[in-house]
This record gives structure tokens, sequence and C-alpha cells, in this order.
């Protein structure tokens, strides 16, 4: 049979351009279809990861000063410093990162289609551009990558003024002396600590009970202690009933109703920044014609190589559901491209980190505490303030925690959890330890760098060692290179 393409990617987003990319390196004819009819990368570069994470560093930057040398006291954060030029810096970074996938995709020869795709049979697309237009292609594969998307609010409009969401928010002309954002999701709570960093009055609605569930909990109660420090307030299990303009007090008024007593009650803002819970988007690209099996919340069912119940048809990314992570979805679209190949060895092995940038930064993999007291293992806890650490002090940075899980008899790792600055990046020490299967004296046994915030590593390692030590194993077997048998 004959096919136009070797495979075809709906999306352009993590999942698409790794495929792209590696199906390139296997002698593959790629064509990937992107909808945005200017932009490439999907909301990866445009609208989601790469953005809000160059807002952050900005936030973060003038953060860091003010700890370092402190507030001037003239002005507060939000008077000094202009939406403009921050914004600015996020178009900087959204426009070099825009050039680099255009630049690796005309480099690896990877044909590009500007439109909305739409599944016709297992191994047909049809792509209806902005002008009206449809062409048909087909491939021996199809990769779905076509992302998620925020649900919209029921009770209010997102006008892009008052109301304003993740795209929509380079229209804000200021940096708000008040403002209220909507969502519970990580999305949310980033740029909650981004602007609350700039000096922002920041309040956080969630109809969730709790925030980041998933955290270990001594670590929520470090990065509750950060937020204490801020100017930020998070109200969790209410219910927004509406948003509306206050011309006689000048202000946004948010009405929510709260779910422990019905009480009502209003907020005033400046403006409000609204995250709606993400679903994928599935809706129009051709899912129930093919006969692609979903799963209860509408995310496309895969197995272990991102293939679909339809064998020609792989997804990745986004939608197919957790987790939902840029870092995660440019793994899932290898894999698929490779199995795609015939390379069947390829899978997602074990725990995976996750980053939350907020600011402190958190990031964990493997089990928390609650998790291994829940599985009934025996394990001890390692841990390392930043405030122990010499880095801490010529940074002027007190709160931060490392916290390693160890297995009491092997002295491997179950879990590394941090909060702290670097600790998206430090993480992967601990990552690399885990897969590896070294034990935790390696931190120990070892040179890291002083004065860094990898040194936690060294310190947590000795404090989980001295309580193992105290709980009866003798401390000379502990720090031998053989352990008892």
């Amino acid at each position: 049979m004959k096919y136009d393409y070797d495979l075809i990617i709906l999306g352009s987003g993590p999942a698409g351009f790794s495929a792209a990319m590696q199906s390139t390196k296997f002698g593959k004819k790629v064509l990937l279809v992107e909808a945005d009819a200017k932009h490439l990368g999907g909301a990866w570069i445009n609208a989601g990861t790469v953005p809000s994470k160059a807002l952050r560093e900005a936030a973060a930057s003038i953060f860091k000063y003010n700890q370092l040398f402190g507030a001037d006291g003239a002005s507060r954060n939000y008077q000094r410093y202009k939406m403009a030029d921050l914004l600015r810096f996020k178009d900087q970074v959204v426009k070099y990162e825009n050039s680099e996938v255009k630049r690796n995709l005309i480099k690896n020869e990877v044909h590009t289609a500007r439109g909305m795709g739409h599944l016709l049979d297992p191994h047909t697309v049809e792509v209806s551009d902005h002008l009206g237009t449809r062409k048909k292609y087909r491939a021996e594969f199809i990769l779905l990558a076509t992302g998620s998307s925020g649900s919209k609010p029921k009770n209010f409009e997102v006008d892009h003024r008052l109301v304003v969401d993740n795209r929509s928010l380079v229209n804000m002309s200021h940096v708000p002396k008040r403002l209220v954002i909507i969502g519970g999701g990580v999305n949310a709570i980033e740029y909650a600590t981004i602007f609350s960093a700039l000096g922002t009055k920041v309040n956080l609605l969630s109809s969730r009970e709790t925030y980041l569930p998933f955290l270990d909990s001594e670590i929520k109660k470090e990065f509750d202690l950060a937020l204490s420090q801020q100017r930020m307030v998070i109200h969790t299990q209410v219910y927004v009933e509406g948003v509306s303009e206050n011309p006689l007090r000048n202000c946004t008024e948010v009405k929510y109703r709260s779910l422990k007593d019905n009480e009502l009650r209003v907020l005033e803002t400046e403006q409000v920044l609204h995250f709606g819970i993400r679903q994928p988007n599935t809706r129009g690209i051709g899912l129930e014609e093919v006969g692609i099996e979903m799963n209860e919340e509408g995310y496309i069912s895969v197995n272990g190589h991102y293939q679909t119940s339809v064998p020609s048809v792989y997804a990745a990314g986004d939608i197919v559901g957790f987790p939902g992570l840029a870092s995660a979805s440019f793994t899932q679209g290898r894999i698929a491209s490779c199995h795609m190949a015939n390379i069947d060895n390829v899978k997602l092995s074990g725990a995976h980190p996750f980053g939350i940038y907020t600011i402190p930064e958190i990031s964990s993999i493997g089990l928390t505490e609650d998790e291994a007291i829940s599985q009934g293992l025996d394990f001890a806890v390692g841990r390392a303030f930043y405030k122990e650490l010499t880095k801490s002090s010529v940074s002027n940075t007190t709160l931060g925690l490392l916290k390693l899980i160890i297995d009491r008899k092997t002295l491997n790792l179950l879990g590394v959890h941090v909060i702290g600055e670097n600790a998206c990046d430090i993480i992967h020490i601990g990552q690399a330890v885990m897969k590896n299967k070294i034990d935790v004296r390696y931190f120990v046994d070892n040179i890291l760098n002083y004065p860094t915030f990898s040194e936690a590593y060294r310190v947590a390692a000795f404090n989980g060692l001295n309580r193992i030590n105290k709980s009866g194993v003798k401390y000379r077997s502990l720090i031998s290179s053989e352990k008892d048998s």
C-alpha cells in the first residue's frame, strides 16, 4: 500500500516534536500537522511551560535581589517593576524557542502542514487549513499529540480584561497590587508565587480540599511556611459564584461560597487569573470514527509503547493523561516513534521526577514518607535543611529542605523530595542514584562541590545513617563498603 509519509503527527508540542526528531533519525518521512496558524510548539512554547517559566525566572530574580540586598523601602515591587518589561523578556524567550523548533524541523527535513487534522481511517488524515482548504495525507503510522486545554468557567466569562487566562495574561498592563487566582492545580500555584514574589497581594481560590495533595507532607509544611512569608492566602473548598466590576469602589469583586459553612464571601481585587481543569484535546479529530478507545475521563488509552487500540495509531503527551508534564511528553513521543521502528525495548522504567516551578521550587521522585508508611516498609528518613548549608548563607536563603527516604536494610533510596532553590535541578542526582540502585553511602563516600545546594545530599545521608545507627545497626557496618549479611 502506498503512503505519502511514514508518520503523520498531529500537534507540534513536546510529544509530537520529539517523535518527529526521533523518527527522522530512523530515516522516516514525517509530516507534522499544527493547528496554530502562526506558531509551532503548541502550548508548550507559546502559552504553557516556556512562557510561564520565563516569567517565573524574571520574578525569581527580582525576589532574589530583594533577598540579598533588601527592598529600598521607597516602593513595592509591583510599583517598581513594569509588567511590560517582564513580558518583553518572556517574549524574547518564546521567540527564540520558536525559532529553535523551526530550525530543528527544517534541519531534519520534517514537513509541516498548518490546519486542523482529522482522522478518516487508521492511515489517513485530512487537514483543513485556515482558508477552508482540505487535503488528505496517508501514512503507515499516525501519532496523536494534540495536548490539553483548560475548561471554561461556568459562572463568569474570561473577558481578557478583568478576567484573564494564561494566554491573555500578556494583556496585563501592569503588575497588579491585588490579584485573585482561581484554580488549585500546579499552574495556578506557580503563577500565584510568581505574582507574590513581585509584591502582589494574591488570594488563590480552589474547589479542592487541599492544594498539591501529592506532596510529601513535610515538604508541603515547608512550602506553607514560605507562603506565609509572602503576600499570599490560599482558600480551599470554595465555589466561585461570580466575578463583576464595582465602579463605585473602583475594583473587581469575586464572590465565592465556602463549601464548609456555605457562607458567601467577597474579595476585592484588580484582576482575576483563571485556570480551568485540564481537559484533553480529543474533540473533532476523528477518534470515534476510527474506534480509538478512551477512558472515563476522556483521555486516550494506550499501552506501554503509547499505542492505542488501533495498532497504526499512537498517542502521547497530555492527551493520554497523567503525568501531563512536558518532560514526560518528550520521552513518550520518543518511545512511540521507537516502537514504530520495531524497537520494543525502549520504555519508561521506574519512578520519574516532577518539578513544580513555584518560588521556591519543589521537586520529587519516588515514595513519600506517608506512602512508605502505608506500604509497611522498613525505612529511615534523612533530612538536610537549607539553613544548615553554607550555600544557603551566601545566598541569604533560609527556607529549603532535602529529604531522603532510605531502605534500612539495603540503604537504597526509596524517594527524594526537595523544596528550595534549584530543587528541580538537584533532584536529578537522587534520580541517577535511585535508577542505578546505588545506596545512600554514595553521598558520604564521594566529594560534592562546596558550597552548593547539592551538598544537601551529603548532610541528609549522614542524618539518615545516624538514625539507622540509633535504631541498633552498628555505625561501623553502615559506613563500610560491605553491608551486614
